[in-house]
């Protein structure tokens, strides 16, 4: 197709959470392409204008200019750059077959050169690599933030009612005129009497806002069930030590907890069903079936439902499930010291880790110095007519990818880090606060966090049967061998050996 006879489609596209605040907004790139199609005179068949990440495949405007450009409604696309098309490998490569396929002839670019040769579609691939280079950069840079404010005992996030976010110092602090409103809160909640309407009429009344606005009665549910109150960070499910200052203590969140669930309860048993803590867990082994639970004479049974076909499994008693659940998760926990012995074991193998890394990549930057030295050392010898320019290729050629292999493993070491000792730190951390869940005497929170260290569960013969997850299963095998008294010295040592 002649040139004259091309026509092209205009993309743009911003989204309302484009990282790169630089990028012109939508009217400034319409208003930029247009002129820059008025002056290479380029026809423009239609306009597409998207509001949509590009970070990730399902743009539906995007969808459309490539439906629109397989029919041949155009032959070429007129954007401000790449990554405006595209900033994942799967919208980029869409792209670059359609040129393969000679659907699109032109990829015109203020800011760009593309020119549709086996290097023009190369610089394009790189282009795109590039925009998603930097959106997975940017995605990681602020996970690694996140993880190191909650190290640091500090919420990545908007501070909860009763506190303000100090953005001087980069940390939270309690606000004093709704603290002891958000106090009061609990210590109305927690004597029983206050349904939660109720006690959204009374604290409302005495002034407990957030931005001058009421809260609901969901507001209030949502503030009684944050631990933040009491010192800790819950953070994708994830428990971490703050630095704030509490605005009340562990037992009053603790009470708080219990008369929710109590009216919960309460709640399930007016509508007819049972608070049975172990509903839809278990399965039975000879059939597959769940494990449902009734309640005779005043105690809970658990027992197969038999819903596929006939099953000898006997009743179970609720109460020796619990047993059996606080057992095993006594074989899975930590005392305190013991875990913060071997937090401080692990402190120390860091700091080894990082010595030795150190050294290696230091030994690896010498090697590299001596590589470009080598290199400069080459082309001096060609120069001077000691290495024909085979010989020089084929040097040449071995030291830079050396030099590439070198440069590769100097980037793991940056990439990993201390990372590489974080699961075993939460691991820890985790074991320790197994012992303070038992210790609350909670089936439904002992069920949690069994649900989470263990899969494949069964009630067979009256017994729990299920794996335990890597690394538990270490840890109850090693308390089950060492016993408590053996244990204290050496709990670092049953996961590194």
């Amino acid at each position: 197709m002649e040139k004259s006879n091309r026509r092209y489609f205009l993309y743009a596209r911003k989204s309302t959470d484009e990282p790169d605040r630089q990028i012109l907004s939508i009217e400034a790139q319409l208003a930029e392409l247009r002129d820059y199609a008025k002056k290479e005179g380029l026809p423009i068949a239609r306009e597409f204008i998207e509001h949509k990440t590009a970070k990730e495949p399902g743009r539906d405007v995007f969808n459309e200019m490539v439906a629109a450009l397989e029919q041949g409604g155009a032959q070429g696309i007129i954007a401000w750059h790449p990554d405006r098309l595209a900033r994942n490998s799967i919208d980029g490569g869409r792209i670059i077959y359609l040129v393969d396929i000679g659907k699109v002839l032109e990829l015109k670019f203020p800011t760009f050169w593309f020119d549709p040769t086996p290097q023009g579609k190369f610089m394009l691939s790189i282009a795109f690599g590039q925009s998603k280079y930097f959106i997975d950069n940017l995605s990681e840079n602020v996970k690694r933030g996140l993880r190191q404010k909650l190290r640091n005992g500090i919420l990545p996030a908007l501070a909860p009612l009763g506190y303000l976010n100090d953005t001087a110092a980069h940390t939270i602090v309690v606000d004093q005129s709704m603290a002891p409103l958000v106090r009061r809160t609990f210590e109305l909640y927690a004597t029983g009497r206050y349904p939660l309407r109720e006690l959204r009429k009374t604290m409302n009344a005495q002034g407990l806002r957030r931005r001058q606005k009421d809260l609901a009665v969901s507001n209030y549910q949502k503030l009684l069930k944050n631990p933040f109150y009491y010192g800790v960070i819950k953070y994708l499910g994830e428990i971490y030590e703050g630095k704030h200052t509490p605005l009340i203590s562990k037992a009053l969140y603790d009470k708080c907890q219990e008369v929710m669930r109590a009216k919960s309860r309460h709640t399930h048993s007016k509508k007819g069903l049972k608070p049975y803590v172990y509903r839809g867990v278990f399965r039975c082994p000879d059939c597959g079936c769940y494990i449902t639970t009734e309640t005779q004479k005043g105690h809970n049974y658990l027992h197969c439902t038999k819903r596929t076909v006939a099953c000898d499994q006997p009743f179970v008693r609720e109460e020796r499930i619990d047993e059996q659940v606080r057992d095993i998760l006594k074989g899975v926990s930590l005392p305190p010291a013991l875990a913060a012995e071997a937090l401080d074991n692990i402190k120390k193998e860091a700091i080894k880790a990082a010595q030795a890394g150190e050294e290696a990549a230091q030994n690896l930057r010498g090697e590299i110095d001596i590589l470009n030295s080598e290199l400069g050392q080459l082309l001096d010898m060609t120069l001077g007519g000691k290495l024909t320019q085979e010989e020089y290729a084929q040097s040449k050629a071995q030291r830079i990818n050396r030099k590439k292999e070198i440069e590769m493993k100097l980037a793991a070491f940056a990439r990993q880090g201390d990372l590489r000792f974080e699961p075993l730190i939460g691991f820890y951390k985790a074991a320790s606060l197994v012992g303070e869940t038992l210790a609350a005497e909670n089936p439904a929170e002992n069920l949690q966090i069994l649900k989470n260290i263990g899969s494949n569960f069964f009630i067979g013969g009256k017994r729990i049967s299920f794996k335990l997850k890597s690394p538990w299963e270490k840890l109850q095998k090693f308390n089950a061998a060492q016993g408590a008294a053996a244990g204290k010295s050496g709990v670092f040592k049953f996961w590194g050996g």
